[in-house]
């Protein structure tokens, strides 16, 4: 008597529908921990660039005029992706306030016209 190994295809169906619905409760909440991871390394990167605005304008009483002058004063290793557009040339900067000082970087955002997980806009941060 000969047997046959193997699975059958309703074997087969059942095991892909439980597969199936498995991704679909993990995937949600993969994409969702991208989202605030992203969020995360933002907000860190926003911290440091303006701490190095910060730390410029105290050694040489002027603001930067680019990002790169930043990174030439040793301030930054390097200007930082912005995370949520996935780009370096996209950040937002504002003027000082009082137009007595030097530069045009005084407060840098992010450039995303995307709103955050806590229904902000990227950019107001």
């Amino acid at each position: 008597m000969k047997t046959n190994k193997g699975f059958t295809l309703v074997e087969i169906l059942v095991v892909l529908t439980i597969i199936a619905i498995l991704l679909s409760l993990v995937a949600p909440r993969y994409f969702a921990s991208i989202d605030r991871s992203k969020e995360k390394v933002l907000r860190h990167d926003l911290i440091v660039m303006r701490s190095a605005i910060d730390q410029y304008f105290a050694d040489r009483n002027a603001y930067p005029d680019t990002l790169e002058q930043l990174v030439e004063g040793r301030y930054l290793r390097e200007v930082p992706v912005d995370p949520i557009t996935e780009r370096r040339d996209t950040w937002v900067f504002t003027p000082p306030k009082d137009s007595y000082y030097e530069g045009d970087i005084a407060n840098v955002y992010s450039g995303s016209e995307l709103i955050s997980s806590e229904g902000t806009p990227y950019a107001e941060w």
